[in-house]
């Protein structure tokens, strides 16, 4: 059988940011939604071979061959040239790797780690090579923990080895209103509300987050009813304030929201909860 591969955009070896305790955490290329305050949008798209990012890097880190752009990390100088000039929202310094060697990088420092989790981009569209490889950490490494950070706009019903395989979830709920929802990512948020009650009904969701930006949409309405839809439950609802980092430039238009704001709505979310 041939293994299934990754396209990683980043591996963070050791994180508490993308889970409970110390987490090696792999951020897969590619996503299937287009959100206005995207903080890396260079996982959005697969790399079309357009050259500009060659053309325009200072070091000559980026050369071609014959089916992709090569990535030399001892000439880079993390000047993100290369991500600012793509068209595309894409990124040349995506690297191609095996499951087996994934499991191998992981194993090396498993005695540091509580747990993996994979992020994006939109990690599920890999949902192939994630299920090979937490299948094979639960056979030789089960006191990680498998964790799955989405924007959940998949059918993940559809994937039982996958849901089987992984032990927590995260899901980011943009906006409750799908009309509103639809202006913020391209995309409707039906699914999305599916699989929020789909992994609640599992007991598997271990956090939904929502970015909060008053410009964008009604933040109010998003958090009582999704609160509402938690209650009870053991499942945290992190309110996360935009902030400007990374966002393209035809969106830093959009205001940070102040802390009063955001302490306001957690005062209506914990009403809810």
């Amino acid at each position: 059988m041939v293994q299934e591969h990754f396209e990683i955009n980043r591996v963070i070896p050791f994180s508490n940011l993308d889970g409970p305790g110390n987490c090696y955490a792999v951020f897969l290329q590619g996503c299937n939604l287009n959100c206005h305050y995207c903080h890396n949008p260079e996982t959005i798209n697969k790399c079309d071979l357009c050259g500009v990012c060659v053309a325009a890097c200072p070091t000559k880190a980026l050369t071609f061959d014959e089916k992709s752009v090569v990535y030399n990390e001892d000439k880079c100088i993390k000047c993100d040239t290369c991500l600012s000039v793509c068209p595309i929202n894409s990124s040349p310094k995506t690297r191609n790797t095996s499951v087996n060697d994934l499991f191998n990088d992981i194993r090396k420092r498993a005695d540091f780690l509580s747990g993996i989790s994979f992020s994006g981009g939109e990690c599920t569209l890999q949902h192939k090579a994630i299920t090979e490889l937490f299948t094979l950490l639960k056979n030789k490494l089960p006191f990680l923990t498998r964790l799955i950070d989405t924007n959940g706009n998949i059918e993940l019903e559809m994937l039982p080895d996958f849901v089987d395989n992984t032990d927590l979830f995260i899901l980011d709920v943009k906006a409750f209103n799908e009309d509103e929802h639809i202006k913020l990512t391209g995309k409707s948020n039906k699914l999305i509300l599916k699989n929020l009650n789909f992994l609640l009904t599992l007991g598997k969701l271990f956090e939904v987050r929502t970015v909060i930006c008053p410009d964008v949409f009604t933040c109010e309405e998003t958090v009582i009813e999704i609160a509402k839809i938690l209650k009870g439950s053991n499942t945290k609802y992190s309110l996360t304030p935009f902030r400007p980092q990374g966002v393209r430039k035809q969106f830093l238009k959009i205001k940070t929201p102040s802390d009063s704001y955001i302490s306001k709505l957690n005062k209506i979310k914990d009403n809810y909860l």
